[in-house]
């Protein structure tokens, strides 16, 4: 038990920079607090004492602010920075070095018993603040999900799920390089070019399009109008303005 809280306590300080000695992680973090009550809680819950067990995490849910069931699964070294507000489910999986940040949900959308309602996330997946992950899929592992965000589907190994509902991004070889320094630990869930929606990456390809066409237009009549054959110009619409456009979707 004791080599366990040691191990936590050593993956806090390299995770958190404000995090300055084990003795200030031991007796002022409350994740490292709901995490060794949880163990209690959840050895209770398997050997079938469900009501200590229970009684166990309302307990930790008052002292610490984070409700975690005594029937979900923790792994190793998973740290819970400031964690007010963290709910976790029954039949939720957490994996080895994941991190969960404040205002976290891992929740369930099926009220059948005895059934996988909750997520499972993989090792050292990164759950920002506020996030609602809802179902019983896979967040893959390494892979992020920003602040915010609310994912009702499974998230790829390596990929950053951003938005509401939350929109997938997948890693390409052009970013792995950028994303290097970043890959062991992002705080919040934040790497570089994760501010890169693709749905309003999608939305500027079609306005860049939309402007490349309405050109190559203009020069087709004009190269029809040099060869003498008139062409009828339809009525002006609305002015069309890419750079308003783009401004609009950032």
């Amino acid at each position: 038990m004791f080599s366990r809280i040691r191990e936590d306590i050593s993956s806090i300080i390299e995770r958190d920079p404000a995090a300055r000695t084990a003795w200030e992680v031991l007796t002022c973090y409350p994740g490292l607090h709901a995490i060794m009550m949880h163990r209690w809680a959840h050895l209770c819950w398997v050997h079938g004492l469900k009501w200590l067990g229970r009684f166990i995490s309302h307990i930790a849910r008052g002292l610490t602010g984070i409700e975690i069931h005594p029937g979900a699964t923790i792994g190793r070294r998973v740290f819970i920075d400031h964690g007010f507000g963290v709910v976790i489910g029954e039949t939720a999986e957490i994996g080895d070095d994941c991190t969960i940040y404040q205002g976290v949900t891992l929740g369930g959308t099926s009220l059948s018993k005895g059934a996988k309602r909750h997520p499972t996330l993989g090792r050292g997946v990164i759950i920002g603040a506020g996030a609602k992950v809802l179902g019983g899929f896979t967040v893959g592992e390494g892979a992020k999900v920003g602040s915010n965000a609310v994912v009702v589907k499974e998230v790829p190994a390596g990929a950053t799920a951003v938005g509401n509902p939350a929109h997938i991004m997948q890693k390409d070889a052009n970013r792995q390089r950028e994303e290097a320094a970043a890959r062991v630990f992002a705080a919040y869930g934040v790497t570089p070019n994760s501010g890169d929606d693709p749905l309003s990456t999608a939305l500027h390809q079609l306005i860049d399009r939309a402007v490349a066409q309405e050109r190559q237009m203009q020069e087709i009549i004009a190269a029809l109008n040099a060869a003498g054959l008139n062409c009828e110009v339809l009525p002006q619409s609305d002015h069309f303005d890419p750079a308003k456009l783009n401004k609009l979707v950032e």
